[in-house]
Formats: structure tokens, sequence, C-alpha cells
């Protein structure tokens, strides 16, 4: 059996021997689908990697929480199919079945040659039926994307243990770091952002990310930690807060419950979708009961507390076993753990370009072309 790291030096080496479509062929196309907001910025320099190796890259997205105002954000084109159905399992089966069915004419039209996701469960059904090989990618090993199914190729993150994936080893990839690592190395600050938000030098800036109360895995008890958590930072003197609701639903449930502190605006929720990383980056802290915002943190140098009850992955736990994410598991740890002081940011690099992002875009690159064959051929 050839070892996870052979197999990535093998794919990069495969890749690193064809930069381009050869001249005179037909580029091949990759479908990808954006089926969550935190699935743009991780695919924009995906695409960007598949597109200056010639490859046509046909995007599709799902309009669910911000994806939509994330897209216009990142000025990305892409034919928005299907929508959020709700928290309840009945609702969410019936969504995805309703939505693979829309995708299906667009996949008939368009013929990819690859079907790739973040877990994207419409996605992958209508992939299987047309029988297009597949490749899903996720952090998070408790969330499947497939029941019963499988994909052809599965890439997690190498903190994810092979024992932990339903998938033949030969056709699990793991790649360095983690997911926030593919994109966040690009990422350019405004120092000016504080400044736009109306938040003074001298006051400490608290972005906050209420819990995913409709994802099928939601712990009731993040809610808690969460309400804990903005009476603690509202009763502290120079602390300014920025709210980012999911949808507009719990936009409108936020502004109810805390109108007072937002009239006082002590509580801050912007009226259209900002470049998170820079929010993070400006920030002196973060405290988020989701596992995006936390690792963009982490991936940063931001102190974060996370108040997910759920069930912990192995990326969460690695993070706060090396101190870059401190877990809030009972509501003493918001006044026990949380340290709410200035920080002064240490200067960033940007536009390099990660080993996580060569080592998914090579494996793509390597799979479209056959050199890593699908495990239904």
């Amino acid at each position: 059996m050839i070892s996870d790291t052979a197999k990535q030096q093998s794919i990069r080496e495969n890749s690193s021997k064809r930069n381009s479509v050869p001249p005179g062929s037909t580029p091949k196309k990759i479908w990808i689908d954006l089926d969550n907001s935190p699935h743009v910025p991780f695919f924009l320099p995906i695409i960007a990697g598949l597109e200056k190796n010639g490859y046509q890259v046909f995007l599709t997205a799902r309009d669910s929480y911000q994806v939509c105002e994330m897209l216009r954000l990142h000025k990305l084109s892409c034919q928005v199919v299907g929508k959020h159905y709700g928290k309840r399992w009945i609702l969410k089966l019936l969504g995805t079945a309703v939505r693979a069915a829309q995708l299906m004419s667009l996949a008939i039209k368009e013929r990819p040659n690859l079907a790739v996701s973040h877990t994207s469960r419409a996605q992958f059904l209508v992939a299987t039926l047309l029988r297009i090989p597949t490749v899903i990618m996720f952090d998070y090993e408790f969330v499947t994307a497939t029941a019963f199914l499988h994909p052809d190729w599965v890439f997690v993150p190498d903190m994810i243990a092979e024992a932990t994936v339903a998938q033949k080893p030969d056709h699990l990839l793991r790649y360095p770091g983690l997911k926030e690592d593919v994109y966040v190395p690009q990422f350019k600050p405004d120092p000016g952002l504080r400044n736009s938000l109306g938040i003074r030098e001298s006051e400490v800036l608290v972005t906050v990310r209420p819990p995913a109360t409709e994802a099928h895995y939601h712990n009731p008890e993040s809610e808690q930690f969460f309400d804990a958590s903005l009476r603690y930072l509202l009763q502290r003197p120079g602390v300014r807060v920025v709210l980012l609701p999911r949808n507009q639903t719990q936009r409108s449930l936020l502004e109810s419950n805390w109108a007072a502190a937002i009239t006082e605006q002590r509580i801050i929720i912007p009226e259209q979708a900002i470049d998170g990383l820079n929010l993070i980056w400006n920030s002196d802290l973060v405290i988020s009961g989701g596992g995006t915002m936390n690792r963009e943190a982490a991936a940063l140098g931001v102190p974060v507390y996370s108040i997910f009850r759920g069930r912990l992955g192995a990326v969460d736990q690695g993070l706060s076993n090396t101190g870059r994410l401190t877990l809030i598991e009972r509501v003493e740890d918001i006044s026990q753990k949380i340290v709410l002081q200035r920080r002064n940011p240490v200067p960033w690099n940007s536009g390099n370009q990660s080993a996580a992002l060569r080592s998914i875009v090579g494996a793509i690159i390597s799979i479209s072309e056959n050199q890593c064959l699908p495990a239904h051929q």
C-alpha cells in the first residue's frame, strides 16, 4: 500500500510535469458547486489555479446563508440553483432532491469531466447518476455527505485520521494544514476597517458569530453560550461587538433580542456582507459558534474562543491542543477564559501560495487527467 505522503508526492510530481492542457487539445471542464458561504473564498484560489493550468471551470451555487452576498463581494459569476430548506431533516432531504433535479439539466448540458465540492450532497447525487467522477472535501469528519454512497475521491486536512473517514485508503488524500490555509495566505489587510465601522482605536473590537441553528449537528447549548457571551461583553466598558448573523431569519431575531445594545452601537450588525478575513484581522478577538470563522482566526493568529457545542472534530481538537483555539466548555469559562484586551497585529505578507492550495490543485489536475483513476473506472 502506498503511504499517504508518497501519494501526495506522486500527485505533485505528476502535476508539475503537466502545468497546462496540451496545445490543440480540448480543455477539460471541472464542475465546482458552492453549497455554503465559506466555500466561496475557499474555492477562489482553487478556481484560479485550475484556470491558470488551462482548465475550464463550471460554477454553480446554492442560495443559502450568505452565498449570494459573498459571490457579489468577490465578483464571482456562476449559476445559482436552489436554496436552503430549513433545519428539519425531512425538509433538508426534500431540498437536496429538488436541487439535484434542478442541477441535472445543467450538468447534462455542460458535460463536466469532474465534479468537485466541499460536501455538496445535491451535486454528488447528480454526478453519481451521470457517472461523473466525484471529489468531495470536508474538514469535519462527523458530517457525512453521501450516506451509503461513496465519492470517487475524498480530501481532508491531515489532522483527520484515515480511520475516521469511510473511504478506500487509495482514494483518500489529505492536505497539510487547515482548509483556511488554502486562501488565508493571499489575504490583504485593510487597516481602515475599524474606522469605517466607527470603532475607536482605544476600544476592544470583538467579532461574534452566532451558532448555526439550522445545521443538523446543532446543539441548543451553543445558543446559551452565545447569549451568555454577549451579556458578558456588554457588561465590559470599552468593548464593541460586530455581530455576524448567518441569514436574514437569524438577523431579525438578533435585532429583536438585542435591540437596545444595537441602538446604543454597542453591537454593530453590518448592513451588507464584508470581508470576513479583514474583520477578523482588525478584531482583538473572535467568539464563534461555527467552525470556519474559528479556523480563519487561528490561521491569522487572532485569539479565538469557540462556543460550538456539537461533537468536537479533529481539526478543532488539534487547534485547541496547540493553543491556537480556546474551547468554551462551561458558561463559567466565558468570564474565566476570555481575555478582553487590545492586540497589535504582526505584519502580514500577502500573496503566498500555501502547501494546502498546491496539494489540492495538483490532485484535482492529476485526477482529471487520469493520473489517478477514479474508483469506478
